[in-house]
């Protein structure tokens, strides 16, 4: 049987499905390049059966208390006057209410300490090499000795490490939606409260996102590009991508450019897609991001990843840790959630991005007949709705007759140095 699993990244996946294997009985490790958990982050949303998963860890009332509520958008032209706006409520159906919208350090944070006394984590550190044999997968590291472990599993997001060394380069998976999308923390100067105040020129976003309980508002500046080549670890390349995008702009872009500048949480990437044949290959996986990153900005990432994670380690439980049978099943039960995901993501960034003025003034018109269309406008937002109940959880727990619920797991003998 399946003993030990290596996964690389400590941010959603990684930890719950940490969780769920040690839940299961099996050693997993967390090998992770930051030295800690990253506590920053925008807000992120736990949706339909990602609920019923949180739940089942345990962690679900202290994620509802983190519940930042975003009450309202409002979209604004360049002087600041209101063009459109909506409460939260009436875009969306009465089973929304179910949904959970948290700061990402405290999702990343939650599921951290709701591991860290079973799972050996080690940070400060990256897989260098992978190799599979058929009775393992020896594995090396940037700074740690060698390992050989049953089984590893990427969960280390868009840029996946895992995945490039055990499925190819990032360029055979990742499909570009064509936008670019900067966050950072800002100090409070429009005196925000649970609401998105955003403002759009064709193809460019600006906006605040004052989140409940947190003294500094997020800022996001996103805009449509073709395909950009730069340094992903050169921050100050990123700011002047940024900044030139949104050179000249009105409203708030200029105080919101210039703080970026000094954030010392600065985050930038593409608005991109994974979309993988096989989420599987010999003895490695990939989870979450690193296999089917729906797109940032479209509000899917989190649920898919912690769904994944549970029906990943679920999998490898049900087939008695054999990975010849769990990997295949796990990617059909998977498969028609993350294609529906996906497609919804897809819509995202016309929404929340028009490339022009005449698509900004109908989506602006749309928002203003939502309130008003009653049952008929999950005609317009229940896709996305639906989409995300789409699975119904296997109760592997249930299924698996070991009952070893709760159970501390000793140690691996052969632990990564750190």
């Amino acid at each position: 049987m399946t003993r030990t699993v290596l996964i690389s990244g400590a941010s959603i996946a990684g930890p719950a499905l940490a969780y769920w294997l040690h839940r299961h009985g099996f050693q997993p490790v967390v090998v992770e390049r930051a030295a800690a958990v990253r506590g920053n982050g925008y807000p992120i949303d736990i949706r339909g059966t990602a609920v019923d998963v949180v739940d089942r860890m345990g962690v679900l009332p202290r994620l509802r208390a983190a519940h930042v509520d975003t009450q309202r958008i409002t979209f604004v032209d360049a002087s600041g006057r209101r063009t459109a706006g909506m409460n939260m409520e009436d875009m969306l159906s009465s089973t929304a209410g179910h949904d959970i919208e948290v700061p990402r350090g405290e999702l990343t944070t939650v599921l951290y300490e709701h591991t860290r006394n079973d799972v050996e984590y080690v940070f400060d550190d990256s897989i260098s090499t992978i190799e599979q044999r058929d009775d393992g997968v020896h594995v090396t590291f940037r700074r740690g000795r060698p390992r050989t472990v049953d089984l590893v599993v990427g969960a280390d997001g868009l840029h996946s490490n895992v995945r490039r060394l055990v499925f190819g380069p990032e360029r055979d998976f990742r499909h570009d939606l064509g936008f670019y999308f900067a966050g950072f923390s800002i100090d409070d100067a429009l005196g925000l409260s649970h609401e998105v105040m955003a403002h759009n020129t064709p193809g460019r976003l600006a906006g605040w996102y004052a989140v409940g309980g947190q003294d500094r508002p997020t800022a996001m500046l996103a805009f449509a590009a073709p395909e950009l080549h730069y340094d992903h670890t050169d921050l100050d390349q990123q700011r002047d991508l940024v900044a030139q995008a949104f050179a000249g702009g009105g409203w708030e872009i200029p105080r919101l450019v210039a703080a970026m500048r000094t954030a010392d949480d600065f985050f930038f990437d593409s608005v991109s897609q994974i979309r993988m044949p096989h989420w599987t290959a010999g003895r490695a996986a990939v989870v979450g991001d690193a296999g089917y990153a729906p797109a940032l900005l479209s509000g899917q990432g989190t649920s898919l990843a912690l769904v994944g994670a549970y029906v990943l380690a679920g999998e490898l439980a049900a087939a008695g840790g054999d990975h010849s049978v769990a990997f295949p099943a796990y990617e059909r039960e998977m498969r028609d959630f993350v294609e529906r995901g996906q497609r919804i993501a897809r819509t995202g960034g016309a929404a929340l991005i028009p490339r022009t003025q005449a698509r900004i003034w109908l989506r602006d018109r749309i928002i203003s007949v939502l309130p008003r269309l009653g049952p008929a406008k999950s005609l317009v937002t229940g896709g996305a709705e639906r989409a995300t109940r789409s699975l119904e959880l296997r109760d592997y727990a249930r299924d698996d007759r070991r009952e070893i619920r709760g159970s501390a797991l000793p140690r691996a003998e052969n632990r990564i140095s750190q």
